[in-house]
């Protein structure tokens, strides 16, 4: 994305978060593409039992965001981030409700290491990495922040240093560690 669409972008947010209607109908067709290229990725990473297109996942956060009202958004990477969140939510709560509906069946093994470098995860790992990823928050939400932005939101290593105000070599020791960390909880062996 071109510097000036990235000032642009952090302008219309900050005039959003200000309550400026005008500039959220201005920004919607600025960020589409980019929401829609992480809902594909998401969309990707799940697998064949997820029922949302990406599409439909970028509409569903959208509205989440909307539905916010006034957010004091910092920057276009801050937007992006919030909106992984919201998606990463969406999905971990449709996969809850794919499990719940569910009888029997037993629990599948994840390689976290390949998962979290594209593999699509099912139902059951998607939850299992939703559940690992909120108990490192509460070890070291650090770590859980950088693998949200970089698995999640699809961030550089650079964007993610950018957001969470560290160096990019703390990004790649935390998503090494983190991933390390995960691996062992989805598991199931400590």
């Amino acid at each position: 994305m071109a510097e000036a669409s990235q000032v642009e972008i952090t302008q219309l947010l900050r005039a959003w978060g200000k309550g400026d209607s005008e500039a959220l109908r201005r920004l919607t067709p600025v960020v589409y593409e980019e929401l829609r290229r992480m809902a594909r990725g998401y969309v990707r990473r799940e697998g064949s039992e997820n029922s949302l297109q990406a599409t439909a996942l970028v509409h569903e956060a959208y509205l989440k965001l909307v539905d916010a009202r006034v957010a004091q958004w910092q920057d276009r990477t801050h937007f992006f981030a919030i909106s992984a969140r919201l998606m990463r939510r969406i999905l971990v709560d449709a996969a809850r409700t794919r499990i719940a509906g569910k009888r029997g069946g037993g629990a599948i093994r994840v390689e976290i290491n390949e998962s979290l470098d594209g593999a699509p995860l099912d139902s059951d790992q998607m939850v299992r990495l939703d559940d690992a990823l909120d108990a490192l928050a509460k070890f070291d939400a650090r770590k859980a922040d950088v693998v949200e932005l970089r698995f999640f939101a699809g961030l550089s290593v650079e964007e993610t240093a950018a957001e969470l105000k560290i160096s990019a070599q703390s990004v790649l020791r935390d998503w090494k560690l983190a991933r390390a960390w995960l691996a062992r909880e989805m598991d199931g062996t400590c």
